[in-house]
C-alpha cells in the first residue's frame, strides 16, 4: 500500500511541474505574434474552410486554457486569451481545437469511442464516489458493491486513455497545417509545437494519475477480500 502512496505523491508532483511549466509556455509563447496577424478564431476558420468544413462555429468562451470543441453542438470554443489574439500559442491552440472538428468529420475511431463514453462517464461519475465509499464501509459485509464501483471508475480511466491518441492526432493535424499553410514558419513552428507538446503531457499525468488511483481501490479490495 505504501508504494501506491508513493506513486500518487509523484503523479501529483509531475502534474503540479507539467501544468505549471504549461502556464509557462503559454504565457510566453503568447507574446509571440504571426507575422501574418491571424487571431486564433481567424485561424480556426480558415483551417475549417480548407478542409471543406463550414458547418462548425468558432465561438469564444470564458476563462484561460478552457479551449474545447463540443461535437454535439458542432462549435469550437476558444478562451479569451486565444479568441482575440494574434500569438503562435493562440494559432497553435486554435488548431488544435481546430483538428477535434477535423476528427470529428472525418470519422475518426479513437473519438467516436470517446464521445460514445462522454454520456456513460458523465452520469456514473455523479455516484461513482459515494458508491466506492459505501462499498469500502461495507467491504466485509457486501464485498461486491466496492467492485461495481470500481468498474464505474474503470470507465473513468478508460475515457483518460482514449483521449490520449485524440489529441495527439488533433496535435499532429494541427502542425502540419500551420506549417502546409504558411500560418507557422522556421522562426516560430518549433514555438507551436512545443506548446502543443506540453498540452499534451497533461492528458498523460491525468491518465495516469487515474490509473493509480483505479489500482489504489482494486488494492482494497483484495485486501478486503482475503480477511
Amino acid at each position: 500500500m505504501a508504494t501506491i502512496w508513493i506513486l500518487f505523491i509523484a503523479i501529483a508532483i509531475v502534474g503540479w511541474l507539467v501544468q505549471a511549466r504549461l502556464q509557462s509556455k503559454f504565457k510566453k509563447y503568447s507574446r509571440i505574434p504571426l507575422r501574418n496577424g491571424m487571431t486564433g478564431k481567424e485561424v480556426a476558420e480558415k483551417m475549417l474552410q480548407e478542409n471543406g468544413i463550414y458547418d462548425v462555429q468558432v465561438i469564444s468562451t470564458r476563462g484561460q486554457l478552457t479551449d474545447h470543441y463540443n461535437p454535439l453542438k458542432k462549435t469550437i470554443n476558444l478562451s479569451e486569451p486565444v479568441y482575440g489574439s494574434y500569438s503562435v500559442a493562440a494559432a497553435a491552440v486554435a488548431a488544435h481545437e481546430t483538428g477535434h472538428a477535423l476528427q470529428h468529420a472525418k470519422g475518426y475511431g479513437p473519438l467516436k469511442m470517446r464521445s460514445a463514453l462522454v454520456p456513460i462517464v458523465s452520469s456514473t461519475s455523479k455516484w461513482v464516489m459515494w458508491v466506492i465509499l459505501a462499498g469500502i464501509l461495507m467491504l466485509q459485509s457486501f464485498p461486491g458493491l466496492l467492485w461495481i464501483g470500481i468498474g464505474m471508475f474503470a470507465l473513468t480511466t478508460l475515457f483518460s486513455f482514449i483521449t490520449l491518441p485524440v489529441e495527439k492526432n488533433a496535435t499532429n493535424r494541427a502542425l502540419r497545417w500551420l506549417s502546409s499553410a504558411g500560418i507557422t514558419d522556421v522562426s516560430n513552428h518549433t514555438q507551436a509545437e512545443d506548446a502543443l507538446r506540453w498540452a499534451g503531457y497533461t492528458y498523460v499525468v491525468a491518465a495516469l494519475s487515474s490509473l493509480a488511483t483505479l489500482l489504489y481501490y482494486v488494492m482494497i479490495a483484495m485486501s478486503g477480500s482475503r480477511r
